[in-house]
C-alpha cells in the first residue's frame, strides 16, 4: 500500500514510470514493486482512477469455511473410516 501512495505521489509530480520505479528500487531494494506494476498504476492514474486501493474482484471467496462445511467435514470420518 505504501508503495502505491509513493507511485501516486511521483505521478502527481510529473515523474515518469521509469523514474518512479528506479526511486522505489533504490528505497525498497528487492521488495520494490515490479516495473510492470508501476506502469499499470500510472495507467490507472492517467485514466482518472485516483484510489490506490485494489478494486473488488469476482470469483471464488478466499476461504469457504462456513459452519455448514465444518459440520460436513466432521461427519466424513464417521461415514468413511478410511478418512482421517
Amino acid at each position: 500500500m505504501e508503495q502505491r501512495v509513493n507511485i501516486k505521489f511521483c505521478f502527481k509530480l510529473g515523474r515518469t514510470a521509469t523514474e518512479t520505479h528506479e526511486m522505489l528500487a533504490k528505497v525498497y531494494g528487492v521488495n520494490a514493486v515490479s516495473k510492470k506494476c508501476v506502469y499499470e498504476w500510472f495507467k490507472r492514474f492517467r485514466d482518472g482512477k485516483e484510489d490506490v486501493e485494489d478494486e473488488p474482484r469476482s470469483g471464488r471467496p478466499p476461504t469457504s469455511t462456513t459452519p455448514d462445511n465444518i459440520k460436513r467435514v466432521r461427519r466424513m470420518p464417521a461415514v468413511d473410516r478410511r478418512l482421517s
